[in-house]
């Protein structure tokens, strides 16, 4: 059988292999309450992954929403201070910072043509220090169990589920609008960018605006993320370290190729979670965490490799 580019089938056999050795290593892990659980706290870089796809399948890369994910937990804390009245209004204004930074590094990337590994690495350390600088380097304030709930509280005794989390809740919500993007006219124009930016061009595509919309939804993704997480993690200013990287790691492990032009959402999120199952599988096992980097990065050149060749091949 020809496997398509682009196609699920062989993230999926890989996840469904990572799950039966979890499962014979953790018989419980596949009862619902343990999955939905797992579910639940995946959802996070599921979010950033499926956001990562949307940039690296214009061509470009997003190495901000690690740094962004941090700086939105603390300036939450900072502005809610336990107070539950003024969750909402953060909410919303994270979502809108999320978006006014993808928005930013589509443009520096499209209008003045900055290679975007340079504008997102550059981004990424204004909001190291911008978030450093503004905390006196320590987080203040507190995080209301208002805003909590989103990363933390679930649907009691579901039936046939047990306990499903209100970030499982969100994930699916993202998931399905992200879906719908891509068989818009936006991502297939977006696929078409990435694959030829040039033919595309010449075909009346608006590059540049495709492409900042790209950045933006990121920029979204990354904002979805820093509530979940700060909401089940708290307040850190490790919230959101190294997730660029697990987030591009996701994202070729579920086939879509680095150069832009092929892949779907669907593998990207299919990546995330089967990441996530490795690296749970990993710990059963008693596999020290700070392999995880050494594993993400040998995935990374692997998926190069392999696209190398195809494309050798041709």
């Amino acid at each position: 059988m020809r496997i398509r580019p682009g196609s699920v089938v062989p993230i999926v056999a890989i996840l469904a292999v990572l799950v039966v050795l979890l499962a014979i290593r953790q018989p419980d892990f596949l009862s619902p309450p343990s999955l939905m659980s797992f579910l639940g706290r995946s959802a996070p870089i599921i979010l950033l992954a499926a956001g990562q796809y949307f940039v690296i399948v214009s061509g470009e890369f997003d190495l901000s929403v690690g740094s962004l994910v941090t700086a939105q937990v603390v300036v939450a804390a900072r502005l809610v201070d336990s107070e539950p009245s003024r969750t909402w209004p953060v909410v919303v204004l994270l979502l809108a910072f999320g978006a006014i930074v993808g928005l930013v590094n589509g443009l520096v990337t499209t209008q003045l043509r900055v290679p975007s590994f340079i504008t997102t690495l550059g981004m990424f350390l204004i909001l190291v220090g911008a978030v450093y600088l503004w905390s006196d380097g320590a987080p203040k304030g507190g995080l209301s169990e208002e805003f909590r709930r989103f990363g933390r509280r679930a649907f009691e005794d579901v039936p046939g589920l047990g306990r499903v989390p209100y970030a499982l809740l969100v994930l699916l919500a993202a998931a399905g609008l992200a879906a719908l993007l891509t068989r818009s006219d936006f991502g297939r124009t977006l696929v078409a960018v990435g694959g030829n930016p040039r033919t595309a061009e010449l075909s009346g595509v608006r590059v540049w605006r495709a492409k900042t919309l790209a950045f933006v939804l990121s920029g979204l993704a990354a904002a979805l993320a820093a509530i979940l997480l700060g909401g089940y993690s708290g307040v850190s200013f490790q919230a959101g370290a190294g997730l660029e990287f697990g987030a591009i790691t996701a994202v070729v492990l579920g086939g879509v190729a680095l150069g832009g032009g092929r892949g779907s959402v669907a593998g990207a999120m299919l990546g995330a979670l089967t990441l996530e199952t490795l690296f749970t599988l990993m710990n059963f096992y008693g596999v020290s965490g700070a392999l995880r980097s050494t594993v993400q990065g040998a995935i990374i050149l692997l998926a190069v490799a392999v696209s190398s060749v195809r494309s050798a091949t041709r």
